[in-house]
């Protein structure tokens, strides 16, 4: 299915997922994805596992969403670990599948965000090469954007809305942010952007809070910043899940609230598998 990015009236509503791990994994996605269809988001992205099952796992679960839901697909493609030969394999693989949309991403050091980035012997070393690859094979291809920094930047601001716009130049069609909850920080890279000229579509991503620790965790592998306020909001009910989860939509809801007041073009949510907070949020947000 074709992607629709800019629903008229309304911004874009998308998801998140990444591949389960075994089967239990697999049928808690399946499940959450049938709850999303009440909603219907305009697409789902699903994160990439570079090398070995992993990779074949994501590219077949990836292929069945579009084929079971009927919801258009973003898959996720990275340089890790892939040589360009593997990269084309993977790309035929998706195109076969009817995904006509690729995310491209350098993707993470197996250190972590911040360690030294090697490359694969005959791979690639940006995702604007990645970028150009998959647009030669007549993909959209969006890229990902970062709010609070790059963690290969080094807090070089400038240096990270220069790669946006190159990305921009090279054919990129939107950009998804990695999940942020400083909206200020958000709105200074979408205006640096809009002042150079450059006006890709800049989703928003959020991720709905239902377990402090999975946020700490995920704050630390993506470099996303974590203000003291909301810290502090959530530590007070870390103890009580159901308190907890009533506090990450309520922090969810006020930032979909003035993202969208900002004229926010979409947003996306990382979903960690589990859509139940997602649906909340989306309806109360009266995207749907």
């Amino acid at each position: 299915m074709e992607l629709r990015l800019l629903p008229k009236g309304k911004p874009a509503f998308s998801v998140e997922f990444f591949p389960p791990k075994d089967e239990a994994g697999e049928e808690r996605l399946w499940s959450s994805l049938d709850a999303l269809q009440s909603v219907s988001p305009d697409f789902v992205s699903v994160t990439y596992g570079a090398g070995g099952s992993s990779r074949d796992r994501t590219i077949r679960v990836t292929s069945e969403i579009t084929n079971r839901t009927k919801i258009a697909t973003v898959a996720h493609l990275t340089c890790v670990g892939s040589t360009s030969d593997e990269i084309d394999e993977v790309l035929s693989q998706y195109r076969d599948a009817g995904i006509s949309t690729i995310l491209a991403l350098r993707g993470d050091p197996s250190g972590g965000p911040r360690a030294e980035w090697v490359r694969t012997e005959g791979g690639f070393d940006h995702a604007d090469q990645l970028l150009e690859r998959a647009i030669e094979k007549g993909f959209t291809v969006g890229v990902a954007a970062f709010p609070d920094g790059h963690p290969a930047s080094n807090g070089d601001f400038d240096r990270d809305v220069e790669v946006l716009k190159r990305k921009s130049k090279l054919g990129a069609q939107f950009a998804t942010t990695q999940f942020f909850f400083d909206i200020d920080r958000y709105l200074r890279l979408r205006d640096s952007l809009i002042a150079q000229g450059v006006e890709i579509p800049l989703i928003a991503g959020i991720l709905p809070i239902t377990n402090f620790k999975q946020l700490v965790r995920m704050a630390e592998l993506s470099g996303a910043e974590l203000p003291r306020g909301i810290v502090e909001r959530i530590s007070q009910v870390q103890e009580d899940p159901i308190a907890l989860r009533e506090r990450g939509i309520e922090i969810a809801l006020e930032m979909g609230q003035r993202l969208i007041s900002e004229g926010v073009p979409g947003l996306h949510f990382y979903t960690m598998n589990s859509s139940s907070a997602t649906v909340e949020i989306v309806a109360r947000l009266g995207l749907r």
